[in-house]
């Protein structure tokens, strides 16, 4: 008997409490609906945009665990990585814009003593053979994987010739077997996988090479990959991104983005950029600025956080995340 008046006493119990628990909460509604009658529009819209915010940041969240899960894989060469400790010094990115040219004309003393990273079709240059870059960056698809274009063949080319170390990066997943068959060039894989949201999120996969600021072009990986190499001062050379000076719309409302280099552009390479924008509208180019643009801010956090200086001593550059200096 004693056990059976108990359990009906906590049955009871438990009722009570969860119709008490019930009352608690129709108070809280009824609070929040009495102070947000009591906000002017502009604070609704802020709360609203607050609210908005923390869902969207958790859908990009939950995106970038998937992605994480299927597709990021463990990089052994990454700072702290398969026991790997940070090798100091200081590392040179060098972009492909037109201001490298007066770098390199105008003497080279600034880049004597430090290590230097290459991208794209740099190495179909006099310059490359003459700075012998121990560090190289592909991330376009348009590099990997069977081909036709002149372009990426003479690239495959040079590289082929290369005659000292170099250590060449590329996204895991690619086909990379062409540019496997010269014995100085060393293909090391890289997460090529944006991830954001959360923010300890976003500093863990970071951190450790399992991702990366969205990946706008492919400065945004060469300037990580000097991060988790862990050098101490990375420059960033060649980087204008003045492409707004230089984005118009024709008559025919097609975007025209032209975007130089420190070497001259072919033909057959400017139809293919002509080709990429090809039915892009304002909106999309003008926006994939903006991500570029937000990654540099992101790489300057997380730069911040490992004690690693970014310095851009690109003349006349639009970058706006990281310090201005000189070699």
């Amino acid at each position: 008997m004693l056990v059976c008046d108990f359990a009906i006493w906590l049955g009871g119990f438990s009722v009570g409490f969860v119709n008490f628990g019930g009352v608690i909460w129709m108070f809280f509604h009824v609070y929040c609906v009495i102070q947000w009658l009591k906000m002017d529009m502009k604070d609704r819209r802020s709360v609203a945009e607050r609210v908005a915010n923390g869902l969207m940041r958790c859908v990009e969240s939950l995106v970038s665990v998937v992605k994480l899960l299927s597709r990021s894989r463990g990089c052994d060469w990454v700072c702290g990585g398969g026991g790997r400790g940070r090798c100091g010094g200081e590392l040179v990115v060098l972009g492909n814009g037109p201001s490298l040219r007066g770098l390199l004309d105008g003497g080279r003393g600034g880049l004597r003593g430090r290590d230097l990273l290459a991208v794209n079709f740099a190495g179909r240059t006099v310059e490359f053979f003459d700075l012998r870059p121990g560090l190289y960056v592909l991330a376009d698809p348009v590099f990997f994987g069977d081909t036709c274009d002149g372009n990426v063949l003479g690239l495959r080319e040079a590289l082929g010739r290369v005659d000292w170390d170099m250590r060449l990066f590329v996204p895991w997943g690619v086909d990379a077997s062409a540019y496997e068959g010269n014995g100085c060039v060393r293909v090391e894989r890289f997460n090529f996988l944006a991830v954001e949201g959360w923010g300890w999120l976003e500093r863990w996969a970071w951190g450790s090479g399992r991702g990366m600021p969205r990946p706008r072009n492919v400065l945004i990986p060469s300037l990580m990959i000097g991060l988790w190499l862990g050098y101490d001062v990375v420059y960033v050379a060649g980087a204008d991104h003045s492409w707004m000076r230089t984005l118009e719309v024709d008559e025919g409302n097609r975007v025209v983005s032209v975007q130089p280099h420190f070497y001259a552009d072919n033909e057959e390479e400017g139809r293919r950029v002509a080709e990429v924008y090809s039915g892009v509208r304002l909106h999309e180019v003008v926006y994939s600025f903006y991500l570029a643009f937000k990654g540099y801010h992101a790489i300057r956090r997380l730069a911040d956080r490992m004690g690693i200086r970014v310095v851009n001593v690109t003349a006349g550059s639009f970058i706006d995340a990281f310090e201005r200096g000189r070699l």
